[in-house]
């Protein structure tokens, strides 16, 4: 029988059950290769002292600090105690808190002037930062014998690794596992090709594995982390650029619009003309649409740059040729919208075949998964008939049961929300692959765009359509100024007496079984004071308070994803047509939600939502010739982490530079997540926004690899790698183009 590959061994074999059990469900690894791959996040240097002052709130951390005191206080009329130690690193301090029974041991051993590395998940109460019942390993002389003493001494050098950890798991007891299958790292198979990997002059994959986690010096870190960096982004770029390759070889339809025909007529009547970057980018689309190779196009824009008429155009080009176009949604909410501001643009020429349409006109249908069956299969029979040119509609696109006559073109609205494999099946639905357009509001680094979407062609629109009004952004700090938030609801007062409309968003919808389940999981009175102060704020909880107090008398209602589509939509009508004065919403209006008379936005615990959902939300306002109020409240301190990401957004409406501080204060993995990439683990060394050179260096090696042996059949290590990287599902969609 073949013997397992070393790196493929299961960790469960070499560590032991409850080990690996953690390693799988936390950290996600789960063999000798992953682990191996799991690369300290930094190093500590023996005698020196991390900075407190720039740890990350609600993340699991591992410090190295000097006890500075300890104190035992008690509560409860003496019934219960507490322990709190203050640490240290000489330019900032950090609180950690232990209760009840478990007080006695760290009290006996962390004396001050002790040296231990701490491990726990920080969290803040009484607007200071600390570390509840964190554990510990005492450093050096203060070390005793037992199985919490970190044995730094078996780590070489003077350079402690600290790695990514998790509850149950800290930083030295991963060091120690990593210690038991660093052997097998010499069995690392190496995806650079020989000639790549000597010309930079990279040193071999298994002595790159042992520096990075065992290193002696700086310099074996710095060799390392530039040899694993660019294994990441050379496999992930090979990925992408066998993708486009074999997107190049797929036959297509050429689509040219007729003149005199739809798209003629549908400029005839708009009553602006567009913007410079919107005629150059329609240009670039219709000079891929009239090619017999499939487009694969990326438009991204700022919030409001006037993509959806981009897209719409390029729709209208396609249905002048003969064929058909599906606009896909990610959400009902926005397909509805979409539905709603197309026909509305197209007038008579949306109403193809029908009494009083125009005779250049085609149907424009919705479908969604909840709409009622008689409307279901009318819009069914338009689409396989041709009767429908434009659908649009959410991933109930994407059903078997769903045929077109001749679909022709794509357009993905929010790429971030689709799996690459959901726009797949949209496109095999067509006689000959149909062209792709990917629409995405958030701005993206040309890192990214290189690493995320490497696999589509980018268009930019950067311009504002003449009209649009500046949006005033400022942060409301509720704790530390009640004031202001009383003035915000003044400010939504003195908007909706000037005739215009507000929106209030809420982290939550508000469910009362949802606050039972909260309340009976209430932790123990004694750990109850390090717990956050309050749950986020909801919806329904928050409209009705408004109502009664510093809103009443306005129209107010409410809307979110829970609700009945035929509810979401009336409400959304209503809204558009001026009927309600304050939509207090979740972030179901985040995106396509179109409505120029609203010109005020109060988002409450701003705190709790990310950078470019922030700028994405912002973007609903402003959009008339009436200036755009946004107000972010939070209870934040100031000096918190959370506030300077709320200082950002209100400082700019640059969406490329806030998307820039959004991914330096995120995980990568979260922008290159499964969704968007289909890489099945996110990447561990290499970060898009500091590797711009590696990335674009390793796009260029890998375009020539490819072009020169696309199968990779010369390059049995770097096939390897690749199936490693990708999953199975999308190995195959490689494979077949």
């Amino acid at each position: 029988m073949d013997r397992v590959p070393a790196l493929e061994e299961p960790l469960k074999k070499l560590l032991g059950g409850p080990t690996a059990k953690v390693m799988a469900e936390h950290l996600d690894l789960h063999t000798v290769g992953d682990l191996v791959h799991h690369y300290p996040r930094r190093y500590e240097e023996r005698g020196q002292l991390t900075k407190l002052a720039e740890l990350p709130l609600d993340e699991d951390v591992t410090v190295v600090a000097q006890v500075a005191d300890a104190r035992v206080h008690t509560f409860n009329g003496g019934r219960g105690q507490r322990l709190e130690i203050t640490i240290t690193d000489g330019s900032g301090r950090l609180q950690l808190v232990f209760f009840g029974r478990g007080i006695h041991k760290p009290h006996k051993e962390l004396l001050p002037g002790s040296r231990a590395m701490f491990a726990g998940k920080v969290s803040m109460f009484n607007r200071r930062m600390q570390l509840a019942h964190p554990t510990y390993a005492k450093l050096g002389a203060d070390a005793a014998e037992g199985e919490d003493t970190a044995d730094i001494d078996s780590w070489a050098g003077a350079l402690i690794p600290i790695y990514p950890a998790c509850k149950g798991l800290e930083s030295w007891k991963i060091a120690k596992a990593v210690d038991a299958v660093l052997p097998s790292a010499q069995e690392a198979v190496d995806p650079l090709p020989d000639s790549l990997r000597e010309g930079r002059g990279f040193v071999p994959l298994p002595e790159a594995l042992l520096k990075v986690h065992r290193p002696h010096t700086k310099a074996d870190i710095e060799d390392a982390r530039q040899r694993l960096k660019w294994d990441e982004a050379f496999v992930l770029q090979v990925a992408l650029a066998r993708r486009r390759h074999a997107d190049g070889q797929l036959p297509a339809v050429a689509r040219r619009p007729a003149p005199g025909g739809l798209l003629d007529a549908f400029d005839a009547k708009l009553p602006f003309t567009l913007t410079e970057g919107q005629e150059k980018v329609s240009e670039e689309i219709f000079d891929d649409l009239a090619t017999e190779h499939p487009m694969h196009r990326l438009l991204q824009g700022e919030v409001g740059s006037g993509k959806t008429m981009v897209a719409l155009r390029a729709m209208l080009a396609v249905v002048d040729s003969g064929g058909q176009a599906a606009m896909l949604a990610p959400t009902e909410v926005l397909a509805q919208q979409h539905h709603r501001s197309i026909t509305e643009m197209m007038g008579e020429l949306a109403e193809g075949g029908l009494l009083g349409g125009s005779e250049q006109g085609t149907k424009v249908v919705l479908l969604t998964g909840s709409m009622g069956m008689p409307a279901r299969r009318q819009a069914l029979l338009d689409l396989v008939t041709g009767e429908a040119g434009l659908v649009i509609g959410t991933h109930a696109l994407i059903e078997d049961k769903v045929q077109f006559h001749d679909l022709g073109l794509v357009v993905v609205d929010e790429q971030h929300r689709f799996g690459v494999e959901q726009r797949d099946a949209l496109r095999g639905k067509g006689k000959q692959p149909p062209h792709l357009l990917v629409m995405t509001a958030t701005p993206i680094p040309r890192t990214v765009a290189m690493t995320v979407f490497g696999d589509l062609e980018t268009s930019v629109l950067d311009q504002l359509p003449a009209g649009r009004s500046p949006i005033a952004s400022h942060v409301v700090p509720a704790q530390d100024k009640p004031h202001f938030l009383a003035r915000a609801w003044e400010r939504v007062r003195e908007e909706v007496d000037k005739g215009h409309q507000a929106y209030v968003v809420c982290p939550r919808i508000g469910d009362d079984e949802e606050e039972a389940k909260t309340a009976k999981g209430k932790k123990k009175a004694e750990e109850a004071e390090t717990a956050d102060k309050r749950p986020p704020l909801a919806v329904i909880e928050t409209a009705g308070q408004l109502a009664k107090g510093p809103l009443q008398g306005l129209r107010v209602e409410i809307l979110h994803g829970r609700m009945q589509p035929d509810d979401k939509d009336a409400v959304m009508r209503r809204f558009g047509a001026g009927e309600v004065d304050v939509l207090v919403a979740t972030t179901v209006i985040e995106v396509g939600v179109n409505v120029p008379n609203a010109t005020a936005m109060v988002i409450m615990d701003a705190d709790r939502f990310g950078v470019s959902q922030l700028h994405q939300l912002r973007g609903r306002v402003g959009r008339g010739s009436a200036p755009g109020l946004c107000l972010l409240v939070t209870d934040m301190p100031e000096a918190s982490p959370a506030r300077a990401r709320l200082n950002a957004v209100a400082g700019t409406l640059d969406g490329f530079e806030l998307s820039r501080i959004d991914l330096e204060q995120r995980r990568e993995g979260d922008v290159l997540g499964q969704a968007q990439s289909g890489v099945r683990s996110s990447l561990r060394m290499l970060t898009v926004i500091d590797d711009e050179e590696v990335i674009a260096a390793a796009r260029e090696e890998a375009v020539t690899v490819v072009a020169a042996d696309p199968d990779l059949e010369r390059l049995p290590g770097l096939r390897t790698a690749l199936d490693a990287l990708l999953d199975k599902d999308r190995e195959q969609y490689l494979d077949k183009g």
